[in-house]
């Protein structure tokens, strides 16, 4: 894409971040960054909407979505830039249609996922949570943890999706002594299999063998609902869940009903409604690990994702190719 304004001419950016203690610091360093350029900060929809009409860029996050009606509302909308991998809140079919670019940021909070998947593995066959919160409410917790602490060497582990960060996960429970087996729709090589000590099986061939299962996959029409109920009680019973990826690739209902004398606990960092209403039957369940979609944005992680949205921008200001291309736009 040979991008016409190349040569310094001014473009307004709009950063569409979430808020926090951090927030305008971020933009600040964006602004030093994009001199002569007007940036604007928007931390949620109703802020973004009267920025529209004149947005030539927009660099934005999971937390809120880019409808058809808000990329319409656009017509000097040339960019998006998704701070992250994933891409599901775009609507990329509008941006496709309009000659909008998509670009993500790939690889960046990878070691950061893994990391958090091991994290709550160990959690969850220790049950640290409800342990320690029986403690914090006075209750001595010894006779709770003898009865279901357990190690997670000689376990079998379970990884849907086989991408970066599967592997990556793959990789670092390896010195545990677990057995892994994996799905994915692309097999990996033989030598990647046997360098990971993983094993392919078919989704439902996995499930019902499997101490702990985490989910890896792309949000996609073939992928939303694919852990319903039957899935989910094909597991083996007492079995766990994890879930860094999108909320939509298993039905929080189910799951709900599942982890009420099937599934010994999950551990969730992704909510079909974020945040989660406070009523929401998972903030009730006693044998689950919640997160505030936060597996991927350590600090370490969003300094990585920070600067490949920055190096991205730039690239598209000064006309040169964009890495991480999603949707290749036409304006």
């Amino acid at each position: 894409m040979v991008n016409t304004y190349g040569g310094g001419v001014p473009m307004k950016v709009v950063a569409i971040l979430p808020p926090s203690e951090q927030v305008q610091a971020q933009v600040a360093m964006v602004r030093a960054l994009f001199s002569g350029h007007t940036v604007e900060l928007a931390t949620n929809a109703a802020e973004l909407e009267p920025h529209l009409p004149d947005a030539e860029v927009l660099i934005s996050t999971a937390f809120t979505p880019l409808t058809r009606a808000m990329l319409q509302a656009a017509p000097r909308l040339r960019f998006v830039q998704v701070a992250g991998v994933g891409v599901d809140h775009v609507d990329l079919d509008a941006a496709r249609e309009l000659g909008i670019t998509v670009a993500a940021v790939t690889g960046a909070n990878t070691v950061s996922v893994a990391e958090h998947v091991v994290m709550v593995a160990l959690a969850l066959m220790r049950g640290l949570v409800p342990a320690h919160n029986q403690l914090a409410q006075g209750q001595w917790s010894l006779p709770y943890w003898m009865a279901h602490a357990r190690d997670i060497q000689g376990k079998t582990l379970g990884i849907v999706g086989m991408g970066r960060i599967g592997r990556e996960v793959a990789a670092r429970m390896l010195p545990f002594g677990v057995t892994t087996f994996y799905y994915d729709i692309q097999p990996l090589p033989p030598e990647q299999e046997e360098s990971l000590g993983v094993t392919y099986l078919e989704l439902d061939a996995l499930l019902p063998e499997c101490d702990i299962v985490t989910l890896h996959l792309p949000l996609t029409p073939e992928t939303r609902g694919l852990f319903g109920r039957e899935r989910l009680f094909a597991m083996k019973r007492g079995a766990f869940l994890i879930n860094t990826a999108r909320a939509e690739l298993v039905d929080e209902a189910a799951l709900v009903e599942a982890l009420q004398g099937h599934l010994g606990g999950a551990a969730i960092d992704v909510f079909a409604q974020e945040p989660p209403p406070p009523d929401h039957p998972l903030l009730r369940l006693p044998n689950v690990v919640l997160t505030p979609h936060g597996a991927g944005v350590t600090q370490e992680a969003q300094q990585r994702i920070a600067q490949g949205v920055i190096q991205n921008v730039l690239r598209f200001m000064e006309g040169r190719p964009l890495a991480d291309v999603v949707v290749q736009g036409t304006r």
